[in-house]
């Protein structure tokens, strides 16, 4: 009876190899997928924010790709698709935005956030050092204290 089973299931596991297929593309016209996978890495997932629409695993990234592909189907070029994305979400859907006066503090607030830290520990370790200074022992103090010390030992 083992046997049997065994022979079936080896049967059952050779025949799903043999209709095994190569994955196709979604569609059959690879230039049109080429644009598309070049463009999904050039736009961000509105939804990830951190991720470009080629890494992200969203439904609405998954529309998106699936957007650029009816609009690359149609003989549009990667230009026209990312104005035309750009026109409909903004310029976040850039995943490399352009340096325009709205995307300004995405391009410099960085630094200019380093800039302020920097500055922001400069002046505390200023602050710091005075105060280091201001409560050194006086002369009398000094001598105080060595006098506890002298008659602890």
């Amino acid at each position: 009876m083992k046997r049997i089973l065994y022979l079936i299931a080896g049967f059952c596991f050779f025949i799903n190899i043999s209709w095994a297929q190569e994955a196709r593309p979604l569609q059959e016209d690879v230039v049109v997928e080429a644009q598309v996978q070049r463009l999904s890495e050039e736009l961000r997932c509105l939804v990830c924010q951190n991720q470009t629409l080629a890494d992200s695993h969203a439904e609405l990234a998954e529309d998106l790709r699936r957007e650029i592909r009816e609009l690359a189907a149609k003989g549009m070029s990667d230009q026209e698709i990312i104005d035309y994305l750009v026109a409909r979400y903004g310029d976040f859907v850039r995943y490399r935005p352009p340096l325009k006066s709205t995307t300004a503090l995405l391009w410099f607030g960085p630094f200019v956030l380093l800039l302020a830290g920097v500055a922001g520990l400069f002046v505390m370790l200023r602050r710091r050092e005075r105060q280091a200074e201001e409560s050194a022992l006086s002369a009398d103090e000094a001598r105080k204290v060595s006098e506890l010390l002298n008659k602890e030992s």
